[in-house]
């Protein structure tokens, strides 16, 4: 092991990043010290770098990556060396484990107060992070670590595959054709549903779904004539009207899981639409342990292959550079990883 200092991406207030050197972290007590092998840029990310992410959410300044991969690289005291040398990747919310939400398996909404890697606590844009060992999830082996950067949004694609409960046969929709709707098109494609419809409004990234399993895409102003058609509506994109919208294709009784993060503004659901037809709606938020544990369960076995969303890898020196790619509506961009 050298002394060559570490390096990471810091975005020191909105809008003003560098590279930085640093000493080597160090793992204390019940955490691990992995050596980041991929990690996932997503709209978040160019929310903390824009400043536009809710008070409370992020704290300057900070090492941005929530998604990633990476392989152990020492332990700290208390923690089974063991784990040296297994790849692995870590959920993102540092909860307490105590609080009543926790007890409940509701990790992701821990009452304890909000803390998160990449956004209050040193992310993965560098070379190395330190995570509390308690939060890992071990990969197989030969894991593909490239992929492997993309269980976070699978593990939230899994909490709402927990919260919609596919069965068999039924009419599916997604709507959302981006990293979340094209994982969510995968995962529920191996549910045997009777169709599948992904509804996108760009096109290119719409017939995209097609390889993930989507029987039939539609823009929005096609599906205004598919409104009432379906048993579940798993909505992905958090534009301002998709929550709205997602809740009138749903069939009498069926049931929408919200998982996309809307911003204020976004068009509110008619509370009597929702009454009158009996709508089962849930919410995501992050994922909790269980969904974590689904989405690390399901890449290991070959559900699920996040391999093809990404487009585009950057060195860490590029950060600005891989940045401006996102969310910057080119239909070519997929997932876009830094690797340092």
């Amino acid at each position: 092991m050298t002394d060559r200092p570490d390096r990471a991406v810091l975005v020191e207030r909105p809008g003003v990043h560098r590279l930085v050197e640093r000493p080597r972290p160090s793992p204390g007590p019940g955490e691990v010290l992995v050596r980041v092998f991929a990690a996932g840029i997503c709209l978040s990310d160019r929310e903390v770098y824009e400043g536009r992410r809710a008070p409370g959410f992020v704290r300057y300044p900070v090492v941005p990556g929530h998604e990633w991969s990476g392989t152990v690289e020492t332990v700290g005291a208390g923690v089974d060396r063991g784990l040296v040398g297994r790849p692995c990747v870590a959920e993102g919310f540092r909860c307490c484990g105590r609080c009543g939400r926790c007890r409940d398996g509701e990790t992701s909404l821990c009452t304890a107060g909000y803390a998160e890697t990449g956004f209050t606590e040193p992310g993965a844009f560098a070379d190395r992070l330190v995570v509390p060992a308690r939060l890992l999830h071990l990969l197989p082996e030969r894991a593909d670590l490239r992929a492997a950067a993309l269980l976070e949004p699978a593990a939230v694609v899994a909490a709402a595959v927990r919260a919609g409960r596919p069965r068999p046969g039924e009419r599916t929709a997604v709507v959302g054709a981006g990293t979340l709707g094209l994982l969510a098109t995968q995962w529920l494609a191996a549910s045997s549903p009777a169709a599948l419809t992904v509804i996108d409004p760009r096109a290119a990234r719409a017939e995209r779904a097609r390889d993930f399993g989507a029987t039939r895409v539609l823009d929005p102003a096609a599906a205004t004539a598919a409104h009432g058609e379906f048993d579940l509506v798993v909505e992905t994109a958090g534009a301002p009207t998709t929550a709205a919208s997602a809740c009138l294709l749903a069939r009498r009784g069926g049931r929408v899981v919200l998982t996309g993060m809307f911003a204020e503004g976004a068009t509110g659901i008619d509370p009597v639409h929702l009454s009158l037809n009996q709508l089962e709606l849930r919410s995501v938020f992050g994922a909790s342990s269980a969904a974590w544990a689904d989405a690390v369960r399901a890449f290991a076995t070959g559900l699920l292959d996040p391999a093809p969303l990404v487009t585009h890898e950057f060195p860490l020196d590029r950060f600005a550079e891989a940045l401006a790619l996102v969310g910057g509506g080119d239909p070519r961009v997929g997932k876009v990883l830094l690797r340092p």
